[in-house]
C-alpha cells in the first residue's frame, strides 16, 4: 500500500488536532465510583430555567462545557429573555447556584446578574466543531 507524503502529513496533523480537543487520555483501568446523594446529573440541568434570587427569568441551561475533563462553563440560552432570536452566553459554573428543592421535587438554578449584564455578555455561538 502506497501513501503519499502530503496525505500522511495531513492525517498526522488531524490526529493531533483531534487529540488536543479531547479529554485527557485514560490513565489505566477504569475506576468505578459511587455517586453521592449531593451530586448533580447534567441530564437534570439541560433545559433548567435560571432566575435571579427575586425570581426574574435569566434564561435556561442549554449546555455544560467540559475542558480537560473538568466543568469549565454553563451555556445559557438567553434570546427569549432579551427579546430576540437565539442567543447564548457562557457563564463560569461558580456564577450559578443549583439546588434541589425537596418540597417541590424539582431543581432550581439562580444567579446574581441583571438583564443589562446578560445583554453585554459575550455571545457564545454554536459554530465550527460545535455547530448543531
Amino acid at each position: 500500500m502506497h501513501i503519499s507524503a502530503p496525505l500522511l502529513v495531513a492525517t498526522l496533523c488531524l490526529t493531533s488536532l483531534a487529540h488536543a480537543q479531547s479529554t485527557p487520555p485514560a490513565s489505566g483501568a477504569p475506576q468505578f465510583i459511587t455517586i453521592g446523594s449531593d451530586a448533580i446529573l447534567s441530564s437534570r440541568l439541560i433545559g433548567l430555567n435560571v432566575q435571579t434570587a427575586s425570581g426574574e427569568g435569566m434564561g435556561k441551561i442549554e449546555d455544560i462545557v467540559f475542558e480537560g475533563g473538568e466543568i469549565m462553563g454553563v451555556v445559557l440560552s438567553v434570546g427569549e429573555i432579551l427579546g430576540g432570536g437565539p442567543r447564548y452566553v457562557a457563564v463560569d459554573p461558580s456564577g450559578i447556584s443549583i439546588r434541589y428543592v425537596e418540597g417541590d421535587h424539582m431543581w432550581q438554578a439562580t444567579m446574581n446578574a441583571t438583564l443589562d449584564q446578560l445583554k453585554s455578555a459575550p455571545e457564545f455561538r454554536y459554530e465550527g466543531k460545535w455547530k448543531r
